[in-house]
């Protein structure tokens, strides 16, 4: 294989990882302000949502919201690892 491409993938899985990282942390963020809305139930959050909201129902969109937040992460987990594992069989196939 062309030594630029094997560079290319390397590069791309590497890039994954990062945004993995970011992603995380993204999640954690979102997740300690669920925690912190959720015991608060500050009235000024009800306004956002919408005259008809509910605490219930702002609770169950956004544990769903978190829900597919993961499972896209997961399938980009999937993707990265796949690119690793690449990267590396390509280099141990140039020798």
């Amino acid at each position: 294989m062309d030594d630029l491409f094997t560079k290319k993938v390397r590069a791309a899985a590497a890039a994954g990882w990062w945004t993995l990282l970011i992603f995380y942390c993204v999640l954690l963020v979102q997740w300690l302000a669920y925690v912190l809305i959720m015991t608060r139930q500050p009235a000024g959050v009800l306004c956002i949502w919408g005259p008809g909201a509910t605490w219930p129902e702002i609770r169950t969109l956004w544990l769903w919201a978190m829900v597919a937040f993961k499972l896209c992460i997961g399938m980009m987990l999937f993707v990265v690892i796949w690119l690793t594992l690449w990267a590396r069989r390509l280099s141990r196939n140039k020798e």
